[in-house]
């Protein structure tokens, strides 16, 4: 699920500046790719060391878990999350009227806020 909101934040913040559902995905797909990949075959190789021990358990679930995280990062990223969100368009950022009381979440300061933040100086 981290690889997904890491990838969805890039994706959207793109989108606000472009308002180009196409070019925000290739963005933030390729932006992501590296750190969401080697990530994943970190998680892959510790995972692969409980599948080789000895405990029958811990095989099972080092095995599933090192298969999940594959897929996870790999199809689901690379190929899913893509073209489920081109098929959308722009009902990927579709917000109903109902659900307007939700507040806007931010990850980041908006660039003015952080440069009147970082200021130097000023009337004293």
């Amino acid at each position: 699920m981290d690889y997904q909101v890491f990838l969805l934040s890039r994706i959207q913040e793109r989108y606000n500046e472009t308002k180009n559902n196409a070019e925000s995905i290739v963005h933030g797909v390729t932006t992501t790719a590296g750190l969401i990949t080697g990530a994943a075959l970190i998680m892959v190789a510790v995972f692969s060391g409980f599948a080789a021990g000895r405990l029958i358990p811990l095989q099972q679930f080092g095995f599933g878990l090192a298969v999940a995280v594959l897929v996870d990062a790999t199809i689901v990223r690379t190929v899913l999350v893509p073209s489920t969100m081109q098929l959308l368009g722009d009902w990927n950022w579709y917000l109903p009227s109902f659900m307007s009381w939700l507040p806007e979440l931010r990850i980041e300061a908006a660039p003015n806020t952080m440069e009147e933040a970082f200021a130097v100086g000023g009337d004293g």
